[in-house]
This record gives structure tokens, C-alpha cells and sequence, in this order.
């Protein structure tokens, strides 16, 4: 068998570094990103560059037979300037790259948040995007952008992905993770009946990875099969930790206004996405997927949540000590939060 060249861009980062371990050993793979991580495989060839550096990438899509694009600045990082220069205007640099490079398929990486908060769920790749805040939008942009390079001749799949999980997600979910290892309440809001589908980094490598073998442009929706509420899928995570924690409902209006008012203040780490999704329902439709890449996630909420919460538990000192240039693979200051979680009731 042939051996392929893969390029992931963003190689670096939570999801990045899961697909390079997906890919690692059976194909010849190279990481284009500002920082090296400390798990790369040492078979993984790095390229340190900026996504927006035209010379630099284009050079590294040199005989690549595919190149996933995984480079983003995403919502923790609340600069909505970087998510235009980085997210739209670093993907027209890709993609142009890719296409003078001669390379036979590229594979992007959207984000559900270019559906803002649907009106009616399950989401399909038909339903109409309506992003509403400034991450969302830049990830509609460049989502336009593969189709415009689409109709141009280069063969582009975009993907998808619900919020992923994983050994190794920290950022938000770190916060969540050690309220439960404290045995801190944990809110909901509302009665947190909302439906919420997360997807487990490695399904998310495998869809990543049978696009990529599948000729022809095509958009596809990526999440678990099997989900409940946010607030089942917190009490699954309270009852495998077996923490004292307990999942507390909160009215969703106010304290709704006090994250959007805690962000624009700069004190809590939360972004605008993160306010107007947590108390909402979001899940895809999947079909697609699965009649079209023969793709069958393995992993449901409670499942990944579970996972992950072991790996922190496993490697908490370690993640606290060190830091990580990536956003999803740090641990992050709670700010205000913690203060919130005591005025609203959260430490038992």
C-alpha cells in the first residue's frame, strides 16, 4: 500500500494532536504550527509557521496528497479580531497554498458555531447557518471560502464537529472537572433539559480521516450518537467521580447577563459563544456521515466525559505546573467564576 503524505495544520492543539496520533504510523505526516507539542511523535516532521505566512505554507503543501487544516483561534481566546485574521484570512492562505501545490484533497475543520442556536434541531448540513457572534461568523467565512475554492477546481470536505472531548481537553472543561474534584455544585440553566451533543476527538480523527479518502467536495455534520441532556451528562460525570457534587439549576435570563457582562468587563473566561449555547439545545443529524463515509462514532457524552475527567484527575499536577500554548490543552484561571460560584449558591 501506498504510503500517503498528510499536513495538519494546527497539529499542535488538542484536536490537531489527536489526528496526528490517528495518523502517526501509517503515513507520513507533518505539522505546520507556531508551537511543537510535547507529545508529537517523534516519526511527525514539525514545521514552525503562522498560518497567514503565504511563502511558508505553500512550501509545506509541497507533494502533500492531503492536508487537514485544523489551525483556529478559537472562542476562549475572545479576540475577535484573531478570529478573522486567523480563521477566515489563514484558511484563504491555505487553500490557495494547496491549490498551487497541486494537493489532491483538503480537508477543513468548521465548527458547529456556524448554526448560532438553531431554531430547530437535529441540525442538518442543509439547515440554514445563522452564526451570532464574531467566531461563529469568521468560521462562516472561511467555510465560503472552501466552497468558492471548491468551484474553482480544488477538492475541499468541511467538517463539522460538536464541542469535542477527549484525554487531554482541559480550558472550559477544566473548570468543570475540578469543581468535581472538589465536589462543587455544578449549574445548569434552566432545568437543563437542553439536549447538547459533544464528540470524542478520536470518532472526530476517523470522520477527519475518511473524508480525506472520499473524492469529491461534501460538508459533513460530526458528533456522538448517543447524548442526553447537559444535565444527565453532568450527573453521569458527578456519579463516575463520585463526588459530593450536585447539578443546580439556575435561571437562565440573568445569569445569562451576568456571563455576556463578566466577558465585556474581561473577567471570566468565558466567551460570547459559550453565554449563548450553554443553555440550549444543539445536536446534528449524522446520517450523512454514515452513508457516505461508512463513519460510526464509538463514544457517547457520558462516556467521553468520563474519559476525560480520568485523564485530568491522572495528570492534574502536571497540567497546572506546565503551560500550553493551546487554549484546549490548558488548564484555565476561573476569574470571577469562582466568586460567581460562591454568590450563586454553587459550593455546597
Amino acid at each position: 500500500m501506498e504510503t500517503k503524505k498528510y499536513l495538519v495544520t494546527g497539529g499542535s492543539g488538542f484536536f490537531g494532536s489527536a489526528l496526528v496520533r490517528r495518523l502517526a504510523g501509517l503515513d507520513s505526516v507533518t505539522v505546520l504550527d507556531l508551537h511543537d507539542a510535547p507529545d508529537r511523535p517523534e516519526a511527525v516532521e514539525f514545521v514552525r509557521a503562522d498560518i497567514r505566512d503565504a511563502q511558508a505554507v505553500t512550501r509545506a503543501c509541497r507533494g502533500m496528497d492531503a492536508v487537514f487544516h485544523c489551525v483556529a483561534m478559537v472562542p476562549l481566546t475572545k479576540d475577535a479580531r484573531a478570529f478573522w485574521s486567523v480563521n477566515r484570512d489563514g484558511t484563504r492562505v491555505l487553500l490557495e497554498a494547496a491549490a498551487h501545490a497541486g494537493v489532491a484533497k483538503v480537508v477543513h475543520l468548521s465548527s458547529s458555531a456556524v448554526y448560532g442556536a438553531p431554531a430547530e434541531n437535529p441540525v442538518r448540513e442543509d439547515s440554514a447557518p445563522a452564526p451570532r457572534e464574531e467566531y461563529g461568523r469568521a468560521k462562516l467565512a472561511a467555510e465560503r471560502l472552501c466552497k468558492e475554492h471548491g468551484e474553482k477546481g480544488l477538492d475541499v470536505t468541511i467538517i463539522r464537529p460538536r464541542t469535542i472531548m477527549g484525554p487531554g481537553r482541559l480550558g472550559i472543561m477544566q473548570i468543570i472537572f475540578e469543581w468535581v474534584r472538589r465536589g462543587r455544585n455544578l449549574p445548569v440553566l434552566g432545568k437543563g433539559d437542553n439536549l447538547y451533543q459533544f464528540v470524542h476527538a478520536a470518532d472526530l480523527a476517523d470522520a477527519c480521516l475518511k473524508a480525506a479518502q472520499k473524492k469529491g467536495p461534501a460538508e459533513y455534520n460530526i458528533g456522538a450518537a448517543e447524548f442526553d441532556t447537559m444535565r444527565r451528562t453532568l450527573e453521569g460525570l458527578i456519579a463516575h467521580a463520585r463526588s459530593s457534587s450536585r447539578v443546580v439549576s439556575l435561571p437562565m435570563g440573568p445569569v445569562t447577563a451576568l456571563m455576556k457582562m463578566s466577558h465585556a468587563l474581561g473577567l471570566s473566561p468565558l466567551g460570547p459563544y459559550h453565554a449563548l449555547m450553554y443553555g440550549r439545545s444543539l445536536y446534528f443529524d449524522i446520517s450523512r456521515a454514515k452513508e457516505e463515509l461508512g463513519w460510526r462514532p464509538r463514544y457517547g457524552n457520558v462516556e467521553m466525559f468520563c474519559e476525560s475527567y480520568d485523564w485530568y484527575i491522572a495528570n492534574r499536577e502536571k497540567v497546572l505546573r506546565e503551560k500550553s500554548a493551546s487554549p484546549h490543552r490548558a488548564a484555565v484561571k476561573q476569574g470571577v467564576l469562582g466568586l460567581f460560584s460562591r454568590m450563586l449558591g454553587l459550593w455546597p
